[in-house]
């Protein structure tokens, strides 16, 4: 079986949607690439491939052969440049100032002033000014001809061409210069966009003080391994995720959770990067380094969104492939039916793809961007779509609705057992579950100064507890179900009426002990649900293995439907029951055990998952702390950037229709042409701004 690895290479000078797809489709066609996923917001191009068939130079290639170049691998953004760094930038400084000037000239022509002027200049000079004006514009459309592609500037530089061979070498020159106004405008749009992302990464600190050899110093972040020992001094960002082995300090989490209020981080406390110490100093261990710490994970998937792209981006994106052929026939009909060169030449011109290319994608970047300053981490344009059309909500309740800190409030021995041997069996059975009932029992355990055993095996069963070998012998500890003869206990029902989780405990098959819990309701759930509703989800429904009268109670308190007792499967064949009915389900979980529900859920919504592996891989969305009040805030991120897109879509579409119309007709000369077509970026990106501003 062939060996494949998944490389990273960063590519330059995409300005747009239509950029990166160029990029995609030449890297794409390269022999040993098995995928490949180009990020416009990171500039970077993600290749699966076969190293012993390509190579980076074969990718160098075809990045190159498509008009764009490889920059070389890890060099700093700030490092030396070359001079085709400042080629770019030095040519579009002379092509506007000559095209201004050449603005100028046409408009006293217009006004009667310079036409004898126009008249004198040799048609070698007009040539001249028109290639110096639109050089870097010309050069793309060559290298996509090259390769066989039409891009949107093709059909603008046809226009210009249509105009030289009747001898309107000015008019040329001024479309030329509206050219380069509009790619420069396209590459404008797009970095306010990856603006937001490049906010993110910036905020990591990019060196770190380290403990080496009994003394402090100062090293790259790439240099620092798990298990250094990390000074951090007042004023200064964590670089990792670890534990404070020595120091206080009040620590600005903003980074990562988005919440404005400081938290107190002192010996045993967890840490992590990209937050502050405000006040005080720290010597933490790390135990996450680079892009394995929490606040490089939330980076990375904020790079990733962009490949899970929503359907109207999809639909775009296939109009766009259609969209420029159509122009082309439009152009030959013009000219066929008015036998008007110059109205032909405005169609050419006039006609804006790459508006279409960046309705979607520029919307998306923005609101992915801004939310993950402020701990709401969606992984990608497909997931904000689907918030913004779903009808169902399904909440997990421990650890979601309630605080997941449960605490033993009773312990009722059977058969003549004392209370605290019901509760160290279950205790020492417990000792390595993760879930937050075991942790209630461990607990009570050490409260009551109980003597814990090594369980010689453990065994977690989905939904319903855990099975241990304690002693030698075998501890069960669970719902009523793993226990036989219990269910029937009067004492269990008396319990579950007051709305408490009861843990059965069983030696060797025989019941020994009851163990009632109980959690606490988060106290902004209920205004939070208030908000959800008036956002129109009227199903909210809660999906609980608790057993019924404890499920019961909460979604009594709450006002909602619910659905006990089931297991991870069950809540699994819940969400697909209301998929087949056609609604768009959200499904929100702390990212444990109902993490298969998450992923089956069109949107899965893990909460709290900062820190959490397996929490933060579970859903769609990643709410970076334990706030219910963030899940009706995505609901509405999600849907003001649906109506955002929608809007960028019928202003894009109206537009490229009036201008067609309006050009094939005669009643928009190609100068004018040019200098509208740059307009619906400029609208795209100002309405798509507005998303970097959300409150």
């Amino acid at each position: 079986m062939p060996v494949r690895q998944t490389v990273e290479v960063p590519v330059r000078g995409m300005d747009c949607a239509e950029c990166a797809l160029r990029v995609q489709r030449a890297i794409a066609a390269l022999p040993g690439v098995e995928s490949v996923d180009v990020r416009l917001s990171s500039e970077k191009a993600v290749i699966r491939l076969e190293p012993a068939r390509v190579d980076l130079q074969a990718i160098r290639g075809a990045v190159e052969g498509a008009g764009y170049t490889v920059s070389a691998s890890g060099t700093a953004a700030g490092g030396p440049r070359s001079l085709g760094d400042f080629q770019r930038p030095i040519l579009t400084v002379l092509g506007m100032v000559f095209g201004a000037v050449l603005l100028v000239v046409v408009a006293g022509e217009w006004l009667g002033l310079f036409r004898a002027i126009t008249r004198r200049v040799p048609p070698t000079v007009g040539l001249a000014a028109v290639v110096l004006t639109g050089y870097p514009v010309f050069l793309k459309v060559i290298r996509a001809t090259a390769n066989r592609q039409v891009i949107a500037h093709t059909l603008m530089t046809v226009g210009v061409l249509a105009a030289l061979a009747i001898g309107e070498w000015t008019t040329a020159a001024i479309v030329a210069f509206f050219m380069r106004v509009g790619d420069y405008t396209e590459r404008f749009t797009t970095e306010r966009a990856r603006r937001a992302v490049k906010d993110l990464t910036l905020l990591a600190p990019q060196k770190a003080r380290v403990e080496r050899d009994g003394r402090e110093c100062e090293v790259p972040l790439a240099e620092v391994r798990v298990g250094d020992v990390v000074v951090v001094r007042p004023g200064e960002k964590i670089p990792v995720d670890g534990e404070v082995i020595a120091g206080h300090a009040t620590v600005d989490q903003a980074a990562v959770t988005g919440e404005s209020l400081p938290a107190e981080a002192g010996p045993g406390a967890r840490v992590f990067a990209a937050t502050m110490a405000r006040l005080g100093s720290l010597r933490v261990r790390a135990t996450h380094v680079g892009p394995d710490t929490t606040f490089g994970r939330v980076v990375r998937m904020v790079e990733e969104a962009e490949a899970h792209r929503a359907e109207v981006q999809r639909a775009a994106d296939r109009f766009s492939a259609y969209y420029l052929p159509a122009v082309g026939s439009i152009a030959a009909l013009t000219f066929l039916i008015r036998r008007d060169p110059l109205a032909t030449a405005a169609v050419l011109v006039v006609a804006c793809s790459c508006s279409f290319a960046l309705a979607t994608p520029i919307a998306m970047l923005a609101s992915v961007g801004a939310a993950a300053r402020r701990g709401l981490l969606i992984k990608g344009g497909k997931y904000l779509e689907s918030l913004a059309r779903a009808d169902i909500l399904l909440i997990d309740k421990t650890g979601t609705l309630t605080l997941g800190r449960p605490q033993i409030t009773d312990v009722l021995p059977l058969d003549g057992t004392t209370e605290d041997a019901v509760l160290a069996l279950a205790a020492s059975a417990e000792r390595y579950s993760e879930h937050p009932l075991a942790e209630a029992v461990r607990t009570a355990a050490r409260g009551r100064g109980l003597a814990l055993h090594e369980p010689a095996q453990f065994e977690a069963v989905p939904g319903l507890g855990v099975r241990a070998r304690v002693n030698g012998h075998t501890v069960t500890v669970g719902s009523s179900r793993m226990v036989p003869g219990v269910s029937t206990h009067p004492a269990l029902g008396g319990l579950e009426t007051q709305g408490k989780t009861v843990l059965c405990v069983a030696c060797d098959g025989a019941p020994v002990g009851l163990l009632a819990v109980a959690d606490t309701l988060r106290e902004e759930v209920p205004a939070a649900l208030a908000a959800v509703r008036a956002l129109g989800i009227r199903h909210i429904e809660v999906l609980t293995g608790d057993n019924e009268r404890t499920a019961a109670v909460v979604a009594g308190t709450l006002g909602v439907r619910y659905r006990a007792g089931l297991l991870p499967e069950e809540k699994i064949a819940v969400v697909k029951e209301f998929q087949r009915k056609g609604h768009g389900v959200v499904m929100v979980g702390d990212g444990v055990n109902d993490a298969p529900a998450l992923a089956q859920a069109d949107v899965g919504i893990a909460m709290g998952v900062r820190g959490s592996d397996v929490a933060m891989e579970a859903g769609h969305v990643a709410l970076m702390r334990e706030d219910w009040m963030l899940v009706p805030e995505v609901f509405r991120i999600a849907r003001r950037t649906m109506a955002v897109v929608k809007m960028n879509i019928a202003f894009t579409t109206v537009f490229n229709l009036a201008g067609l119309s309006l050009a094939a007709l005669g009643f928009l000369p190609p100068v004018f042409a040019a200098a509208a077509q740059s307009l619906p970026d400029i609208g795209i990106l100002a309405n798509s701004s507005r998303l970097l501003r959300q409150r």
